[in-house]
């Protein structure tokens, strides 16, 4: 497959109209399996440490509140990463984005695998900086988000095109199917191989899809146009760019994309979106990346027996995303997001209760605390690249995504706290599955994406 631009970048006539290049429906396919896998292989070395940290935590020598404790610096790390990869994506392109992003895991995971435990407060320290660095995986999804979005304009693949939140669910469903993955494995191989084999494990698939990425995808037209308005506007040729973003019907700016987010058309949105990222990753850090630890903690139930659970659980989440996705279709995203994250509180906050007493109960509470928990990111996602416009949505979706490392931060900083004086499975309650709940009430005061919208589809 040949990867390059088929956009036309010339000098326009007066009033000229174009429109972009399409993507056949084979590359359109490459591209939704090549975007499944490499999230789905970036989470698998995301959720690695949460479902290896029980593990972990005997190897370093950790109680289980220095195990929270170093999983939150880790948080803080990560989000420092997640905030500064947003520009360079927009600056870099979505297919070379990918490419940075996945490739960061391969290194992170080789990393971590060869790291020392006998240093005491330096192998700490060693630690969470690597970790740290896993944010580059983390934001994949955004790049994501943000390739498939503008892929799914353009393509001669009619269904994906009318329908692009449910086609787009099966690529966010990489989430469960990477932490299916990372439980699997564990469950299999922690006994033989230890936990610095399962981080191999990981970096290998991340290296094998760099390479296919490199070889199979092509950039967007939308961003070809986009980068040729910077070298024009760098050239001190504003006038011409403003004219070749018309014919396209295309909005320029010279603004940073940064500055761009807090424009006041786009402000309310980057503000609702962050505060309810912040607050559902509460939920996320406790129930999603720390699974095996609550079930273990919370409800006694053994380690091995978790990851069995956690395996059946994920598995039913993959579900969750298709669920979202093709509901977003039916009746809007915003209230798919709203619906599915109060019945995720609700859901969690019975299966911590005494209610929740054997393994089918557990796993049938957890399950659809999951699956209304990580299912509407199908949904979010896409709206949120509906709801900026070329020149900064990568920066958008990037910055909104990195949001969930102060919400892991601060959910995890309560967290251990109320774990440390009342339990678990209390602090699961009142800081997991009340915050779930809460950031679906905060995404009421979301605004529709008229700008972007007319933006996306300029001829229609």
């Amino acid at each position: 497959m040949s990867t390059r631009s088929t956009i036309d970048l010339s000098a326009p006539a007066v009033n000229e109209k174009r429109r972009f290049p399409t993507f056949s429906k084979r590359a359109t396919r490459t591209a939704t399996i090549l975007a499944l896998l490499a999230w789905t292989i970036a989470v698998f070395d995301y959720g690695l440490f949460g479902t290896l940290l029980p593990a972990m935590q005997e190897s370093f020598g950790w109680s289980a509140s220095e195990a929270y404790a170093i999983n939150t610096w880790i948080a803080v790390g990560t989000a420092v990463v997640c905030f500064a990869i947003g520009p360079v994506i927009d600056r870099l392109g979505r297919r070379k984005g990918m490419m940075t992003t996945i490739g960061g895991t391969a290194v992170v995971s080789t990393l971590t695998a060869v790291l020392p435990t006998g240093l005491g407060a330096a192998s700490n320290v060693l630690l969470s900086v690597v970790r740290s660095f896993g944010g580059l995986g983390f934001s994949e999804q955004a790049v994501n988000a943000t390739y498939m979005n503008e892929v799914y304009q353009v393509t001669e693949d009619e269904k994906r095109r009318k329908r692009p939140g449910f086609h787009y669910s099966f690529i966010q469903g990489g989430w469960p199917l990477g932490f299916l993955l990372s439980s699997a494995l564990a469950l299999a191989f922690l006994p033989t191989a230890g936990w610095r084999g399962l981080y191999v494990m990981a970096a290998v698939p991340a290296a094998i899809i760099v390479w296919l990425i490199a070889r199979k995808l092509r950039e967007t037209p939308q961003f070809e146009l986009h980068r040729k308005l910077t070298e024009l506007e760098k050239e001190g040729r504003p006038e011409e760019a403003h004219a070749l973003a018309a014919t396209y019907g295309v909005e320029h700016s010279s603004t940073a994309p940064l500055k761009r987010l807090w424009e006041p058309h786009l402000r309310r949105n980057t503000i609702v979106f962050s505060l309810a990222w912040i607050i559902n990753f509460f939920g996320i850090a406790i129930f999603s990346v720390l699974g095996s630890s609550v079930l273990k903690n919370a409800k006694g139930v053994e380690l091995s027996d978790a990851f069995w659970m956690l395996i059946v659980i994920n598995l039913l989440a993959y579900f969750g995303y298709v669920f979202h996705g093709w509901l977003g279709d039916r009746i809007g995203r915003k209230k798919t997001i709203i619906i599915g994250w109060i019945i995720s509180g609700l859901s969690f906050g019975v299966m911590l209760s005494p209610i929740a007493s054997n393994p089918f109960l557990i796993i049938l509470t957890y399950g659809a605390g999951l699956f209304f928990l990580v299912g509407p990111y199908a949904a979010i996602q896409y709206f949120m690249a509906e709801c900026y416009p070329v020149s900064c949505r990568a920066t958008g979706t990037s910055f909104i995504g990195a949001m969930s490392q102060p919400g892991t931060i601060i959910g995890g900083a309560l967290f251990t706290a109320i774990a440390a004086g009342s339990g678990t499975g209390t602090a699961a309650l009142w800081v997991g599955a009340l915050g779930t709940l809460v950031s679906g009430l905060l995404m009421l005061a979301a605004k529709p994406p008229v700008e972007a919208l007319l933006e996306d589809h300029p001829h229609a």
